[in-house]
Parts: C-alpha cells; structure tokens; sequence
C-alpha cells in the first residue's frame, strides 16, 4: 500500500442529532456528519490553553470510538461493498447497554470512557475487528513502522500482526478523544472543566451503543468525515 488511497474506519459515533454528539463536535470543532467546522465550546476555565491547538489531533478524525482503525481496502474490496457488509452485519443485533460515560484522563489526553467495564463491550469490538478484516489491506512498511514506535507488549505486536491494530482484543479500551495530548500540569483542569462541561450538556444516564458508523478519510492529509450510519436491529 502507497498511503495515497482513501481509509476507512468503524466507529462508534452516536446519532447526529443528539447531545452526545453535539457535546463532542463542539468541544473538538468540527462535525463529522457535517464534514465542517463548528464553534468551538471551550470549557470554563481552559479559554488561555490554546483549545484549538490543544484538540487539533482529535479534531482530525471527528468524534468517535474507534472499532476498527482506520484502514485502506484490501485488493478486489469496495466502498459499496464494505458499506453493504455493515448494514448486514448490524441486521438484528441488539444494542449494547452501558452503565454511562464518564471525561477520565488516559496518560495526557482526557477522554469519555465507560463508568462501569463492560464484558460485552469487548467481545462487541473484537468481533467487529474480526469480521470486517477481510475489507483490510495489509499495513504499508511506513505505517507498520510507525505502530511499533510506541513500546508494545508481546500480545500487542500480536494483535497488530494480525488485525494492522494493537489496541483489539484484551488491549482494547472504548474511548471518545476530547484533547490531544495536554503538558502534564493541564491533565487534571482540563479532565475537571469537561467533565463540567460533560454533565451540562448531556443528560445523566445509560449510554447505548446501537449503531455502527463507517468514516472516510480521502487522503492522508484530509479528515475523516462520516460516510454511513448504521443503526442496530
């Protein structure tokens, strides 16, 4: 693979007009379903971090969970056919519950994770990794070098091998990006004010995952906008 072809990617990314997605759209500026800009809604508190800079990596792929990560078509696949193959894939699958959403700091960056863990969470994520695998071109030399830049463990070399991912599997952990990497000191305000931010514009609760969302990146250089929906059952 050149890395000069579309990619692909399965994610979580819930429905366009609700407040979850209103919540993360606006804290990372952009809005996937859209593929444009929003106003930025900075949390009280961060106006003299730098938030656009502060979101800009995030900012690129939109808001999302992601399932499968990003990859280019395998040999012979299609857009239409890997759309095609989602749409039966969800076909009467029930939505996953879970307990909430909660803003945590994972290492540098604050994110919403799930507040309970979830056993079927994980099972749901790898056999999504598993069953669209076949639309997955083989990682590009470049691409492969740059994953094993960061210190992986055995089973995770593994995973990356076999799926072009690290982070499948027992490695996996749902989470929703809200900031790029922060300095150290930035970490526990941020995690606060968004959190904050978090409980104001999104109603407490359960969180369902109930659809599957396939985006598109044009080339390496472009966002990821959302090219299909695809809601359970």
């Amino acid at each position: 693979m050149t890395g000069s072809a579309p990619r692909y990617a399965l994610y979580y990314a819930p429905a366009a007009d609700s407040a979850l997605w209103r919540f993360g759209s606006a804290t990372l500026g952009y809005d996937a379903a859209a593929g444009a800009d929003v106003a930025f809604a900075i949390p009280p508190g961060c106006e003299g971090l730098g938030w656009p800079e502060a979101t800009a990596e995030p900012r690129r792929y939109g808001f999302h969970a992601t399932l499968k990560a990003p990859f280019e078509l395998a040999h012979g696949r299609s857009e239409g056919a890997l759309r095609a193959f989602a749409r039966n894939y969800v076909a009467g699958r029930p939505p996953v519950r879970l307990a909430g959403l909660a803003v945590n700091a994972l290492g540098r960056f604050v994110a919403l994770t799930p507040s309970e863990p979830s056993d079927e969470l994980q099972r749901f994520a790898f056999d999504i990794v598993q069953a669209f695998e076949p639309f997955r071109a083989p990682l590009s030399q470049a691409d492969l070098a740059r994953r094993l830049q960061s210190p992986l463990t055995p089973a995770q070399r593994a995973y990356l091998e076999a799926y072009g991912y690290p982070y499948v599997g027992d490695a996996f952990r749902f989470h929703m990006t809200l900031t790029g990497s922060l300095p150290d000191r930035e970490v526990a305000p941020v995690r606060t004010a968004l959190a904050e931010a978090y409980a104001q514009a999104v109603p407490p609760g359960p969180a369902l995952i109930d659809r599957v969302a396939i985006f598109r990146q044009a080339s390496r250089s472009s966002r990821f906008v959302l090219l299909d929906t695809i809601p359970f059952g």
